[in-house]
């Protein structure tokens, strides 16, 4: 299990990003909504659907949620 968080602040296409609670680009804590553990990305990007309607995982620590 691992914490979670989507990125307040869209990037340029729309997308907040879900990232992990160790990820090297995980956002400001004021620029983050903690999402909670999960086991992997997928649970993590229904849970910040439920804040956003645009949601991507991120490429470098949520790379099997990242699609484009």
């Amino acid at each position: 299990m691992a914490n979670y968080y989507v990125n307040k602040e869209a990037q340029s296409n729309g997308d907040h990003e879900v990232h992990v609670s160790t990820c090297q680009k995980l956002p400001l804590p004021q620029n983050r909504i903690s999402l909670g553990e999960f086991a992997s990305c997928h649970g993590a990007v229904q849970e910040a659907r439920k804040h956003y309607a645009q949601v991507d995982g991120c490429y470098h620590c949520c790379n099997a949620c990242h699609r484009s």
